[in-house]
């Protein structure tokens, strides 16, 4: 039996770690990163995968940075077969990739060489690509450069948002793993070096201003950009200096007649409030006001008035 050592943090590494754990293969130990502030009141919160790996009884270890030289040093000790990486969020020094007798693989939420860093899901959605997937590659000193081993295609339906394709990848990115493993240990699989240049634009990692709505962009980009950040970091704007969250919207033809610059409400009825963009028009279908929950948009309307020609942003 092979012996796996995983590294990675968010939920999506979480359903690849249960996936190894309930294979033939035995995870000897997990490396996620450290508890984190969350909340009002800023407690410490494990990450999901560190709770997967409580689940099962997996000694966790949380370094503050991996490259140490005694994180190297535990890893030769733990003497590990394979090291799988899956969002791990922390980037892997060359004395850890030539630990593990069948090399250091990643699990990433892309088509690689499209979309290398830490938030391709999101940006794919955001850039309106009609199609994503998982590649399982092997890890070079490089930020996602290693040679793919293999691939799988997934298609990015109209209406997703990130967490639905997060939700659809996880299994995709499980099954493929395992599969690709079997394969190596057979010595029938194949090692495709990538170009230096990626297809497309780095996937920086995302924080909560990434969501902020900049109105002078098309209907069709913030549309993507709702789905994108939904559920986190979420898309808003302000109104009136309060925040408004947008949780689902829809691109609707034309533009207002008369000047109303990008932000402007330019029509408002009982179940309706479209927004000039800076081309097209866009109908927010679902909101949260600051310090709400979210609504949809008719009884948006009845508790909040709004007029056409207030201007958001």
């Amino acid at each position: 039996m092979s012996e796996v050592v995983f590294m990675g943090t968010p939920d999506f590494a979480s359903g690849v770690l249960e996936a190894l754990v309930h294979s033939e293969y035995h995870v000897k130990a997990v490396f996620t990163q450290p508890d984190r502030p969350k909340g009002r009141g800023n407690s410490l919160q494990m990450s999901p995968v560190k709770e997967t790996a409580l689940k099962y009884g997996i000694d966790v270890f949380q370094p503050k940075k991996i490259r140490e030289p005694e994180n190297t040093d535990l890893l030769r000790k733990l003497a590990p077969d394979f090291i799988v990486v899956a969002a791990f969020g922390q980037i892997i020094p060359q004395s850890i990739l030539d630990i593990p007798r069948f090399g250091c693989l990643n699990v990433h939420a892309s088509l690689l060489p499209a979309w290398r860093g830490a938030a391709p899901i999101q940006w794919s959605i955001i850039s309106g690509d009609r199609e994503t997937g998982i590649t399982i590659m092997r890890m070079n000193a490089g930020l996602d450069t290693g040679d793919i081993i293999s691939k799988a295609v997934v298609q990015i339906h109209p209406d997703e948002t990130g967490g639905s394709l997060f939700d659809r990848l996880m299994p995709v990115g499980a099954s493929l793993l395992l599969e690709t493993m079997k394969k190596i240990e057979e010595g029938t699989a194949s090692y495709t070096p990538q170009p230096a240049e990626s297809t497309t634009p780095y996937a920086s990692m995302l924080s909560k201003k990434s969501g902020l709505i900049d109105w002078s962009r098309s209907a069709g980009e913030i549309e993507r950009l709702v789905r994108g950040m939904s559920p986190w970091p979420s898309a808003y704007t302000y109104e009136n200096g309060k925040m408004l969250k947008i949780w689902r919207a829809e691109v609707t033809d034309g533009n207002a007649q008369g000047s109303c610059g990008p932000g402007t409400i330019v029509s408002v009825s009982k179940k309706e409030l479209l927004v000039q963009t800076g081309s097209g028009l866009l109908s927010l279908l679902e909101v949260q006001p600051e310090g709400k929950k979210r609504m949809e948009i008719d009884a948006y309307l009845r508790g909040y008035r709004q007029a056409e020609g207030v201007r958001l942003g």
